[in-house]
């Protein structure tokens, strides 16, 4: 001890160690050594039910796709309306049984007179082209908004006659309703995705007209009063956070199945629950990336479902949702068969 009272030792190793590090520069490196696999390839071919290639060259999208085993991608054009066609024709061109295309709700005729109408036919026009479905997102609830200024409620029954149109095409809606539950908080010391939120201001949904759990209550009512409709809720139906929620809302709508995509990284930090909610719920959940379709991020994928590894990087985009790791689910063969494929080819069949 000095004459202070203090160990020099700890002083030096203190001074020495201290360090100014801006908290987006952190990034340790885990210090276990546990098991790790590398699955190159699916143990069943793969349908990529969620992902956004309009962009993208088809070639290289497929060379990809036949390194990692996957069977076929149903892209969700962003174009809306009718234009996303020259989309849908440019890839069935490239392959027409590698590709499947999903439509974009075209809002941009809200406030004008037969909006509902002009919807029903652009639906119909989708349908006839070859469309096997209709996405609806996120700004219904949150920013569209209706001739008196208001927000435009997601079960407002003037668009009933879209719901119930696409149950007589045969070809699905899928909403992506909300976003996840952080994005609703302050963006303070207590939000757990602080870091992304800071990154994105503009994702945040703190202080909307609507909260999360009336988003959903909303889309909800929608599932309930179109039971004939076939429904997919995207992104685990923006609630994985809260699976017991989630498998009641299952429960009440046989009509609804799930998308996981962009997900991985919710589902992955609660393995014991997450693999007791995929086997009970198998026949509803399709496999899907929403993520740029790249060798590493489908065998990151491979990894979540197939391997009981333990605290490994997640598949993400450039920002991390979350300063957190994955375990593996490690599901049966019985089940990741449906996840990867079966529970889609029967979506796809019965929209054609």
């Amino acid at each position: 001890m000095d004459s202070d009272g203090r160990d020099p030792f700890v002083s030096m190793m203190t001074a020495e160690s201290k360090v100014n590090l801006n908290l987006s520069d952190f990034a340790p490196q885990s210090m276990l050594r546990v098991a790790e696999h590398s699955i190159a390839r699916p143990k069943f071919p793969a349908i990529d039910f969620h992902n956004h290639i309009d962009g993208l060259e088809p070639s290289e999208v497929l060379r990809v796709m036949d390194a990692c085993g996957i069977e076929q991608l149903v892209n969700i054009t962003m174009k809306p309306g009718t234009e996303g066609l020259e989309s849908l024709a440019r890839l069935h061109a490239a392959s027409p049984n590698r590709f499947s295309t999903i439509a974009w709700m075209d809002w941009r005729d809200l406030v004008e007179d037969n909006f509902v109408k002009r919807s029903v036919q652009r639906l119909e026009q989708c349908a006839a082209a070859g469309a096997i479905g209709m996405k609806i997102w996120k700004d219904l609830g949150l920013r569209l908004r209706d001739r008196d200024g208001s927000i435009l409620r997601i079960d407002d029954s003037r668009l009933d006659p879209l719901f119930a149109r696409a149950a007589e095409l045969g070809v699905f809606i899928m909403f992506h309703t909300a976003d996840p539950a952080a994005f609703f908080l302050a963006t303070d010391a207590l939000n757990e995705r602080y870091e992304e939120l800071s990154a994105h201001p503009d994702w945040s949904f703190y202080g909307s007209a609507f909260s999360r759990e009336e988003l959903l209550a909303q889309r909800n009512s929608v599932f309930t009063r179109h039971p004939a409709t076939r429904f997919v809720a995207a992104h685990m139906g923006e609630q994985p956070e809260d699976l017991a929620a989630l498998a009641t809302m299952l429960e009440a709508h046989p009509n609804v199945q799930l998308d996981m995509s962009a997900r991985v990284a919710e589902l992955g930090r609660q393995p014991f629950t997450a693999r007791r909610f995929f086997l009970r719920f198998p026949d509803r959940i399709l496999f899907g990336a929403d993520l740029l379709p790249e060798e590493s991020m489908y065998r990151g994928h491979y990894r979540f479902f197939e391997t009981d590894d333990e605290y490994f990087d997640y598949p993400s985009h450039a920002s991390r949702q979350g300063r957190w790791q994955i375990y593996g689910l490690a599901l049966p063969d019985t089940v990741l068969e449906r996840i990867y494929r079966g529970n889609a080819m029967k979506l796809l069949a019965s929209s054609r």
